[in-house]
């Protein structure tokens, strides 16, 4: 219940965070060295996969958390000129289009880039038609 979403600029994700019928305010968004970071899914999973990207992404350290069918979490890197996606194992995928979403709400915000929307302006159009996301909008630009 996420949505991240890169326009070739700007990496943008909703901060809605759900706990059964709690809703909470959290960022799934973070630089990491020179790549800009996102994860969609379970957030304890999130946060491991981030945390094993910044360790460097061995193979042989990949989260046994990840290889589980029903909870995992799928974490975005953008690197400058790159678009790579890691879901349930430590050998990535990599995509060769402008623009980018994972999460829930992917659809919709492909939709919204597609008609000229900025990654922010998507997660807000997002926000109003996936009842899983929502809770604001955290943005990352790369620094000159």
């Amino acid at each position: 219940m996420t949505v991240v979403c890169w326009d070739g600029v700007t990496l943008a994700a909703d901060k809605r965070a759900a706990l059964g019928s709690l809703i909470r305010t959290t960022t799934k968004i973070r630089r990491v060295g020179e790549f800009l970071c996102g994860y969609a899914g379970y957030a304890a999973q999130g946060e491991e996969i981030l945390a094993w990207f910044a360790r460097g992404a061995i193979a042989s350290e990949f989260p046994a958390s990840q290889r589980d069918k029903d909870d995992w979490a799928g974490l975005l890197v953008i690197g400058r000129g790159s678009i790579t996606r890691y879901e349930r194992t430590p050998y990535p995928l990599h995509y060769e289009d402008a623009q980018f979403a994972i999460g829930s709400g992917r659809d919709f915000a492909l939709a919204a880039m597609h008609c000229g929307k900025t990654a922010r302006e998507a997660v807000e159009i997002t926000c109003l038609f996936d009842n899983g996301c929502g809770g604001g909008v955290d943005t990352l630009e790369f620094v000159s």
